[in-house]
């Protein structure tokens, strides 16, 4: 229960204040009739408790599905086989997807029935499942992201050039609608038990999935249009009415067929777990009712979250949008910024990436950047897709062509962790809330602007949401690497001619261990090396058994790397403080460097090159500095349980 309270909270927080700002609307603006406002009200209610079960379902059912696929995908040895089951997720998982079926009822009565909903549905499934057929490869085969990207969004350039400007706003639009609450988690899962059992390439192979696959339903309805031969989508629009009846009548209309239809959604993925599970065999009973559990919860949550849109909310959305388009032209593109702004703000979808972007970098990115620079972007593309529709002579590949081409030129000059988090980030930005209410309004305010199609003007906000958090983080992203890069220059022209200056042979040698995070160790080889050490010995946190590794009876976390140097004792602190204050560990570095004489790996002598009064009695029995290596089995003797990875740098 605890769960289902913490699920309300998130829906309840993201729900109310677009409530609030609907009816302040109402009240002073638009004034629909009484039935319409408690429609809406008694949709919102529906919409929140069955969000709140849906979400529940997929932390109790889908989640642990999609580790368990993950693992299918990950353990099989043939990368055509893991590809070819990540293919047929995707397309199960999109096809469940309720943004993307609420898009495709929207596109029916926009195209006048010209385009069927469960057509384009499974259409647009197909499109993704492809393309997730091809990131698992890339993934597999460790090709950089950035590269495969610059690719995707090159064909989908190429191909907007044949398509008509209906299709290009469904077609980006849909490409939002794919990454919404079933399939994002779903997908996420995915990417992070492939990075994690077999990438092998760093923490950003945890990204960049559902930014992948959200190119698919761009791809599969543009080559639909061209081979079809249909430019244009014939049909007319539905004229929008206020459904007939009392406050009740939509609801009881639409929860059977939401029922079935959301039955029929989840049925074909369900089947196929149970049957890989059935040949598998590798979840208990408990976990086996755990899931069914979850998945009853789903399904009961999705039917109640579709009743709760179709029976109220998207009315009311609509009826904004035709009411401050014809009577508050110029406030339109003011709402349409407030509630950019407020669905990113509210989204649960963010929050998690948010705190998951915070755990998977040690804190080096904070989430808040990454929430105020998505709230921003989106934000300014709904206004800007008010003003798409204000002005029929802005078109949306004026924003989108333009967008997403510099978005993948800054992809090569950004934080490669940056690249996969901004592609992730158009996805889970694009949720609920634009996928029902934003693009209502922007359909009603469609409806009423002379000049103004709806098929054209009325879609592409989604696909604008989506573009908004690409860029933004791509430019935060270079930003970043930009500053890092400076901040290490100016760090290395003092160390490069300040390692102390000691005269006389080495007389006693210390062991400087440094912890760092995951890709920074040959950095930290570097900073010593500037400093004066010689080789150092890299060893990575992850131990054999895949467990953190213990070194010196300290457990380190599989995340960090740990780089050991023998360094003669009159400049190790020097080393030390230079590793200290370049690799930032005291801040954002999130590590520590240490210092052990070396006795503390059992040496009883200390190591002496020449002789002095003191230490005569003891000659050294080396002539050079040794490496960390030497002194690798005295580390295990002091506590490293692990058998461990090494790599000297010479």
């Amino acid at each position: 229960m605890s769960l289902l309270k913490r699920k309300f909270e998130e829906v309840t927080r993201s729900l109310l204040p677009v409530m609030a700002l609907v009816l302040l609307l109402a009240f002073t603006v638009v004034r629909p009739g009484q039935v319409v406002i408690w429609r809406f009200l008694l949709g919102s209610v529906l919409l929140l408790v069955g969000l709140a079960i849906f979400l529940l379902g997929i932390d109790l059912g889908m989640n642990p599905i999609g580790d368990f696929m993950a693992m299918e995908v990950a353990a099989s040895r043939s990368k055509r086989r893991s590809a070819g089951i990540a293919f047929l997720l995707g397309f199960l998982v999109t096809v469940a997807e309720p943004d993307l079926l609420i898009l495709g009822k929207q596109v029916e009565e926009a195209s006048g029935g010209a385009i069927d909903a469960m057509t384009m549905v499974y259409l647009v499934s197909f499109g993704v499942g492809a393309l997730i057929f091809m990131g698992t490869f890339r993934l597999l085969v460790g090709r950089p992201l950035s590269v495969f990207m610059a690719a995707a969004y090159g064909g989908i350039l190429v191909l907007s050039l044949f398509v008509s400007e209906e299709f290009l706003a469904i077609s980006f639009d849909s490409s939002g609608a794919t990454t919404g609450a079933l399939t994002t988690p779903f997908v996420l899962a995915l990417s992070a038990g492939l990075a994690r059992i077999k990438g092998g390439g760093g923490e950003e192979d945890a990204f960049g999935m559902v930014g992948t696959m959200s190119a698919g339903p761009m791809y599969a309805l543009m080559i639909m249009s061209i081979l079809t031969g249909q430019k244009n989508i014939q049909g007319e629009p539905a004229a929008f009415a206020v459904q007939p009846g009392g406050v009740l009548s939509p609801l009881l209309h639409y929860l059977p067929s939401e029922l079935k239809g959301s039955l029929l959604a989840l049925l074909p993925l369900v089947l196929f777990f149970f049957i890989l599970q059935s040949v598998r065999g590798r979840l208990s009973r408990r976990e086996l009712s755990r899931i069914a559990k979850g998945l009853v919860y789903t399904l009961l949550g999705l039917t109640l979250f579709l009743t709760g849109v179709y029976s109220g909310f998207l009315d009311m959305g609509q009826l904004i949008g035709r009411s401050i388009a014809a009577r508050q032209g110029p406030l339109l593109p003011v709402v349409g910024f407030l509630f950019g702004m407020i669905v990113v703000l509210v989204e649960p979808a963010v929050i998690v990436l948010e705190g998951q972007i915070e755990e998977i970098t040690d804190g080096r990115i904070p989430g808040r950047i990454i929430k105020i620079t998505l709230a921003i972007g989106v934000a300014l593309a709904v206004m800007l897709s008010m003003l798409r529709i204000m002005i029929p002579a802005l078109k949306l590949w004026h924003f989108l062509l333009p967008g997403f081409l510099l978005a993948v030129i800054l992809s090569f000059r950004a934080d490669p962790l940056f690249v996969g988090i901004a592609y992730d980030a158009g996805g889970v930005a694009s949720g609920p809330m634009t996928a029902t209410f934003v693009l209502a309004l922007a359909r009603g305010a469609a409806d009423i602007v002379p000049g103004a199609n709806v098929l054209v003007d009325g879609f592409g906000v989604i696909a604008m949401v989506a573009m908004a958090p690409v860029l933004s983080l791509m430019i935060v992203g270079a930003v970043f690497r930009r500053k890092t890069a400076r901040h290490a220059a100016a760090a290395q022209r003092p160390a490069l001619h300040g390692a102390p200056r000691v005269a006389g042979g080495i007389e006693f040698y210390d062991c400087v261990v440094a912890v760092v995070n995951r890709g920074l160790a040959e950095r930290a080889v570097e900073i010593a090396r500037e400093a004066g050490a010689g080789g150092g010995t890299i060893l990575h946190g992850k131990g054999a058994s895949g467990h953190n590794m213990k070194v010196f009876s300290m457990e380190i976390q599989k995340e960090k790397e740990i780089v050991f140097w023998l360094t003669d004792a009159r400049i190790s602190d020097h080393i030390a403080e230079s590793l200290t204050t370049r690799l930032e560990l005291a801040g954002e570095g999130s590590g520590a460097v240490f210092m052990m004489p070396s006795a503390a790996f059992g040496l009883d002598t200390p190591m002496v090159i020449g002789r002095s009064e003191e230490r005569a009695a003891h000659p050294s029995p080396v002539d050079e500095p040794s490496t960390a290596e030497d002194l690798l089995p005295h580390a295990e003797e002091a506590g490293t349980d692990e058998t461990t990875e090494t790599k000297a740098t010479e």
